[in-house]
């Protein structure tokens, strides 16, 4: 049986994981509307990005004019 600092830690491990993929959902729908429906092999890099990255990559995507800006950011901090 769990101690209740135990479960502590399960729900706060969820809620970090929740905000992780919430935020790479949020990126990933705007970069659609920005520079256009992105691919699966994109879209797995993009998934696969660490959190600093992906915050990164949030404020990036503001300059992107299309998605040619897009693979070149992911080339270079990939």
């Amino acid at each position: 049986m769990l101690d209740k600092e135990g479960i502590m830690e399960i729900v706060t491990s969820w809620e970090r994981r929740a905000s992780l993929q919430a935020t790479r959902s949020l990126i990933i729908r705007q970069l659609n509307r920005r520079v256009g429906q992105l691919s699966d092999t994109i879209t797995s890099q993009i998934e696969n990005l660490p959190i600093q990255q992906l915050e990164a990559l949030g404020e990036a995507l503001f300059d992107f004019t299309n998605l040619a800006d897009l693979e070149i950011w992911l080339e270079v901090n990939h």
